[in-house]
């Protein structure tokens, strides 16, 4: 039998080190660099160079791959797939440490030369020699070293069922990764008559609060949706204020709506949605000058546990019909005060109904220019793009001002749970009891708090909620998609079980080095042989 190449302790920290070493930041050269890297270390494995055709790259955006390493049991159908991210968030906030970021074993020690500028908590952790410190060591590198080794267990062992392994660029940004590969998925399962029995990731355990040790396992993940707003007023002078309303003032009513706001509270399996924030407020005048903004834009965050996004719309023109409202009476006691006729009545519209207005007006291929002119600016973000597009379509039908637009922004993340499943149940009672050997105590969590590509899979909405989506998204099919048909073919539950860390996407983020290195290896390895009757040890 072979030997493991990352089969103990020592083995696998030096792997993590390695992945950790290719930096990845989101948009970056190296993000693109990096899954031509992991297969090149895949193809170390004996399985892999006996069945190199197993191992692949598929084109995801923007010369970004994600990478499958498929190992296949010619008895089993039965597959388990194990889903992680490469991508990392950007390092600024290291300082003059940046450079060693990507080094945890040289950050970890010169870290121990400024321990008195970390927060109490981190210095702590620091100076008890149980934590390795660097940019995705947490999140989410360990995840996908623990996925390789796994994966060259079987192989070595010939366990007789199918791991796939997939990890994929664009996490933290869009997710364009994990949707591309929603296709490959659905591909792979009818080429080879698969039968997926598990989507499992291994997103890192977030503490809940300060202080807070405990080890979490995930039983599904909330979703997260983005209602933004264009805000259109009235331009004028600034000598001349009361010809013209300022878009700033008519956001302003609707933010203060928003924040907070518990219409979009949701709970579930005794727990709760965080309430939504706004992300962005702006102006759109790209230049100073002394003509009053009469453009301006929001983005708000929404957490999601069951509402499909027709839902969320129309609770989002119920808050906004109600700042419009609140709006109109203070303008209207505005114009009574200063003797004036004003600029009417803001009104509220959703962006299906602009783009209909001016496609009635223009013809669809002078409205298909206008869009195509701003998905085609490389500068533009797909959220900035969004909001372009209803922009330019207000410009032209300027008649509907002032209105508050509103349409949805990318990303989308459908909340997605499986803590009702008994394979789920049973796998979480044997989580909770293999840690109690280690004298740790895992606890269930039902929706994972943080954004994670298993909203990819076991999409369940039978109602066609997505559709408000699709016809709200300005960007919707050209430079932004979800493969909602095809993620309701993926019908398997989703467990994350994955090591502690804390402070993932701060200077301080680190990794539990025994929970990583040690006991993780274990839960995993014990999770998956016990969908298999015959490998359950006795």
């Amino acid at each position: 039998m072979s030997q493991l190449l990352w089969g103990t302790p020592e083995t696998l920290r030096a792997l993590l080190c390695e992945l950790v070493s290719w930096e990845s930041r989101t948009l970056t050269p190296g993000e693109r660099m990096f899954p031509y890297k992991v297969q090149e270390k895949l193809r170390e494995l004996d399985y892999f160079k006996r069945n190199p055709a197993h191992l692949s790259l598929h084109e995801a955006d923007l010369g970004r791959n994600f990478v499958n390493a498929f190992y296949k049991h010619p008895d089993s159908k039965e597959t388990v797939v194990l889903i992680s991210h490469f991508d990392t968030v950007h390092t600024e906030e290291y300082g003059d440490l940046e450079t060693l970021a990507f080094q945890p074993e040289e950050l970890t020690k010169k870290l121990h030369d400024r321990k008195d500028d970390l927060p109490e908590e981190a210095r702590i952790d620091l100076e008890s020699g149980k934590y390795l410190f660097g940019r995705g060591t947490m999140d989410m590198k360990m995840g996908l070293a623990l996925h390789m080794a796994i994966i060259e267990k079987a192989s070595i062992e010939q366990w007789p069922i199918n791991l796939l392994l997939l990890t994929v660029p664009d996490e933290e940004v869009n997710s364009a990764g994990m949707r591309a590969a929603v296709k490959e998925l659905v591909t792979l399962r009818d080429k080879y008559d698969l039968s997926y029995k598990m989507f499992f990731n291994s997103e890192p355990s977030f503490s809940q609060k300060p202080g807070d040790n405990r080890h979490y396992i995930y039983s599904g993940t909330l979703g997260k949706i983005m209602p933004a707003a264009l805000f259109y007023g009235k331009e004028t002078h600034v000598g001349e204020p009361l010809k013209g309303i300022t878009a700033n003032y008519i956001a302003s009513f609707l933010t203060q709506l928003m924040e907070w706001n518990t219409l979009f509270l949701e709970s579930d399996l005794g727990e709760e949605t965080p309430l939504p924030v706004s992300l962005q407020q702006k102006d759109l005048k790209l230049q100073y000058s002394t003509q009053t903004p009469y453009r301006a834009a929001a983005l708000y965050n929404v957490f999601i546990m069951k509402r499909t996004a027709a839902e969320i719309m129309d609770l989002f023109e119920q808050v906004a019909n109600e700042a419009a409202m609140k709006c109109n009476e203070s303008y209207k006691e505005l114009c009574l005060r200063e003797q004036i006729e004003g600029v009417g009545e803001v009104q509220v519209l959703r962006y299906e109904n602009l783009l209909s207005y001016a496609e009635g007006k223009f013809g669809g291929s002078f409205v298909e220019q206008i869009k195509s002119e701003v998905k085609g600016n490389k500068d533009l973000d797909e959220r900035e793009k969004s909001v372009r597009i209803a922009e330019k379509l207000m410009i032209q039908c300027q008649e509907l001002s002032p209105a508050i637009v509103l349409l949805f922004a990318p990303p989308y993340y459908p909340a997605v749970n499986s803590s009702d499943d008994p394979l789920i149940i049973e796998s979480v009672k044997l989580m909770k009891e293999t840690a109690r050997k280690f004298d740790e105590e895992v606890s269930q969590i039902h929706y994972f708090n943080g954004l994670c590509d298993l909203s990819y899979v076991q999409y369940t909405d039978d109602s066609d909620g997505w559709t408000a989506f699709e016809k709200n998204t300005p960007v919707w099919g050209d430079t932004y998609s979800i493969p909602f048909a095809d993620m309701q073919k993926l019908q398997a539950p989703v467990l994350n079980v994955g090591p502690f860390g804390k402070d993932a996407h701060q200077r301080t983020e680190r990794l539990h080095i025994d929970s990583a290195f040690v006991h993780t290896p274990v839960l995993l390895e014990k999770l998956i042989k016990s969908m298999f009757k015959c490998l359950v040890e006795k």
